[in-house]
């Protein structure tokens, strides 16, 4: 499955406006999917998340070690600062992060891609994955919103582009629900069921009750 940062713009576009339609009018202070945050920190965190995937872009493109954070503390202060603010502020931030993160991936040259960059987890990746993690915040953190959208609203190449990530536990051979083989992992048992539900429950955002086989313990999905 391709991360080709061009390729995967176009899609992580679309995710975007179906993030903004969703956050459209929503209530942001009721409980979200993620433990002890509402709904207005999941918006808030990616609102900053876009900026810091802008200063990662920057550092690739100027070759100026740029972190995505200041620091641990300074991000989780942002979230707490920008949670409990109104629904409209929130949406014109998410939307004014997003056209900043939209300007930056554009003004990459094709050379720039290969820049090997810090993540906020600390992992070392080349910044042409970027896009693909962007995509990855977007459409797990809106399954988070609890308001509606979750894992079959995905669009099948995301799900299945999920099951083939590097950071997706390698725990069992998945099929589709007509037997064919969507990943083989030699030695694990198989686990059956409709793709985005194989990811959801890959990545923590599903309890796996729509699969059928034994479902081994997971470590977390980075």
């Amino acid at each position: 499955m391709t991360a080709d940062p061009l390729v995967l713009a176009p899609e992580l576009e679309r995710a975007t406006e179906r993030l903004l339609a969703t956050v459209d009018s929503l209530s942001l202070d009721e409980p979200s999917l993620c433990a002890g945050w509402t709904r207005g920190h999941v918006v808030t965190h990616l609102a900053r998340n876009a900026d810091a995937y802008v200063n990662l872009l920057t550092w690739a493109r100027t070759g100026t070690r740029t972190p995505a954070y200041a620091s641990r503390e300074a991000r989780e202060a942002d979230i707490e600062a920008g949670a409990p603010r109104p629904p409209s502020v929130q949406l014109a931030d998410l939307a004014a992060s997003a056209t900043r993160l939209s300007t930056a991936i554009d003004a990459m040259p094709a050379e720039a891609w290969s820049t090997v960059v810090t993540t906020p987890s600390g992992t070392e990746i080349p910044a042409a994955r970027l896009v693909w993690s962007r995509l990855c915040e977007v459409e797990l953190h809106h399954v988070g919103l609890d308001a509606g959208y979750g894992p079959a609203d995905w669009p099948e190449a995301f799900s299945l582009r999920l099951l083939h990530d590097p950071a997706t536990p390698r725990a069992a051979t998945l099929e589709a629900p007509d037997g064919t083989v969507l990943l083989t992992v030699p030695g694990a048992a198989t686990v059956r069921g409709p793709v985005h539900a194989l990811a959801a429950w890959l990545t923590g955002r599903g309890d796996g009750a729509e699969l059928t086989g034994a479902l081994p313990d997971l470590e977390a999905w980075k």
